[in-house]
């Protein structure tokens, strides 16, 4: 039989709570589900609250982790606006506490660990700098520029020296899954443009700048991933990225999402989200409460609509605007 007792940080975002949603119930698997907010689910698991920012409170908290033998770190912290944080040193050290505040004291405590998951993203190709070769490669030298994804690598990797248990470092690209109140949901961010544009009788208008082909993760598909690389020898000390295996482009898909929110897709309206719905409101004077619900439900704020493909993103390798995903 299974026997694990499956640490998850962070939850109550998108990945953490795929997670929990695939171990919670499974004969044998212990699911212990670490965030400030308890994940919105009808699972069996424990809820630990914590801030990984407290190094005290994480110290208390590692006595009752004892048991633990597997952690899947899906925890994150983003600064409003989102993309400029991603350059920002204050940024990165805030990411390396966390997960340093975490990790320092279960270590000793947790004489069971097995396996260790860290995810990162494309960032970790510079794709938020530059154009980058593609498709991107994990066999890839390390692309050297300022990223937090290093610096927690690196604590992990020195804190695993000698040790008996191993890690897997994830990337995945635009995530997409079940996240409410997720500041790092893109579904979100759609949800609340279209709830006011169909509160003001407007079609769904594209956002975005030019077609170009991008990738996404089912947040189920990471979790079985993860998953994998907890039981899998395979997996130690290995680097994966993780995608769905398909490509499209935004404004292909574009009507399929009108549909499914019962709009008609309307003309390609360039403009920068984070801007144009800070203060958002339907036209006349036609009630708001409607809009303000579906973006109080969803978790509205300024890093998931700075995750919106805009006219304003940056370049991809073709020359054309790519999106800010909030994707790691």
């Amino acid at each position: 039989m299974d026997s694990r007792t499956i640490l998850v940080a962070g939850a109550s975002g998108i990945v953490g709570r795929a997670v929990v949603a695939r171990f919670a119930g499974r004969p044998g698997v212990r699911v212990i589900a670490l965030s400030r907010r308890r994940p919105d689910l009808d699972a069996d698991h424990v809820h630990l609250p914590l801030d990984l920012t407290d190094a005290a409170a994480c110290a208390v908290a590692a006595a009752t982790l004892r048991d633990v033998t597997h952690v899947v770190y899906a925890a994150l912290f983003e600064k409003p606006g989102l993309i400029r944080g991603w350059r920002e040193t204050d940024q990165m050290q805030t990411n390396l506490a966390m997960l340093r505040n975490l990790m320092a004291p279960l270590l000793p405590v947790a004489t069971g660990l097995r396996h260790v998951t860290l995810l990162q993203g494309t960032k970790a190709y510079g794709a938020h700098l530059r154009p980058i070769p593609l498709p991107a490669r994990e066999r890839w030298p390390r692309d050297e520029h300022a990223n937090f994804y290093w610096l927690q690598e690196d604590w992990l990797r020195a804190a695993q020296q000698g040790a008996g248990w191993t890690f897997t470092i994830l990337r995945p690209q635009i995530v997409f899954g079940h996240g409410v109140a997720s500041p790092m949901n893109l579904l979100s961010a759609i949800g609340t443009y279209a709830a006011v544009l169909k509160a003001r009788g407007e079609a769904l208008h594209w956002p975005g700048g030019p077609g170009y082909l991008v990738e996404a993760t089912c947040a189920d598909l990471l979790a079985r991933a993860i998953d994998w690389a907890g039981t899998s020898a395979a997996a130690a000390g290995e680097t994966f990225n993780v995608t769905n295996g398909d490509v499209f482009t935004w404004p292909n898909v574009w009507p399929a999402i009108a549909r499914a929110l019962r709009m008609e897709a309307g003309d390609a309206r360039p403009l920068r989200l984070a801007e144009h719905m800070a203060d958002a409101r339907p036209n006349g004077k036609q009630s708001c409460a409607g809009t303000a619900c579906v973006a109080n439900r969803c978790g509205r704020s300024s890093a998931t609509l700075s995750s919106m493909p805009t006219s304003a993103s940056p370049m991809d390798a073709t020359g054309h605007r790519r999106p800010c995903w909030s994707a790691r």
